[in-house]
């Protein structure tokens, strides 16, 4: 479980519908993500670009349009890029006043990120940018934290045992429930790799307990 697994998993795409209520839902999941790749320190501008970029294509290319977030890390960078199906409505810096009521998005993003640009290819533009990282962070130097979180998990699900909430209808709601429990599963097989246990044997386990429990409702 060295620094190359955890390279080659900073890189990330969710496919959505560009509507004002998913934003919410967009910025925790992106928060998520940024916690597990140990730069959380980027977060707030992280999840600020988000929104912009995203409230940019629902104004000038339409609301459901579908959309793709895309993050990565390349050692120095974090990249946000935002996709939508329109190679016309291309995004403008404006010089905006301190009254003005619109305009800003582009001015926001330019201020806060390293730079920005846009990529146009036959069918689609991504919009993204850019923010410096850690380097300690992302050259996987900094101290391992998955198996120290999942005891963390072991510690609370053993002594509050809370239960889920629901998860909502939405697409996205059921994608953040999911990615979430993906990352808990993946610290807990980390936890067990960290204490010399088998992680297949340990799934072969769990996943007979809930065909068992499955099939006895």
């Amino acid at each position: 479980m060295g620094s190359a697994v955890n390279r080659a998993a900073r890189a990330w795409k969710l496919p959505f519908s560009a509507e004002a209520e998913e934003v919410a839902g967009l910025r925790r999941i992106l928060r998520l993500r940024l916690e597990l790749w140990d730069v959380q320190e980027l977060s707030d501008a992280a999840e600020l670009c988000v929104s912009e970029l995203v409230a940019n294509v629902i104004k000038h290319v339409g609301p459901g349009t579908p959309t793709t977030l895309a993050v990565s890390t390349n050692g120095t960078r974090l990249r946000i890029e935002v996709h939508d199906p329109s190679t016309r409505a291309l995004p403008v810096l404006t010089d905006v006043s301190a009254e003005a009521e619109e305009g800003r998005g582009m001015a926001l993003i330019e201020a806060i990120t390293d730079r920005w640009g846009v990529d146009l290819s036959a069918d689609r533009k991504s919009t993204w940018c850019e923010l410096r990282t850690n380097p300690t962070a992302v050259d996987g130097n900094a101290p391992p934290s998955r198996h120290v979180r999942a005891a963390d998990v072991l510690g609370l699900y053993a002594s509050t045992a809370v239960p889920l909430r629901s998860v909502g209808s939405s697409r996205l709601q059921a994608t953040v429930a999911e990615e979430t429990a993906i990352d808990v599963i993946a610290d807990l097989l980390h936890w067990l790799h960290a204490h010399g246990r088998d992680p297949d044997h340990v799934l072969d386990r769990a996943q007979a307990h809930f065909e068992a429990e499955a099939a006895a409702r």
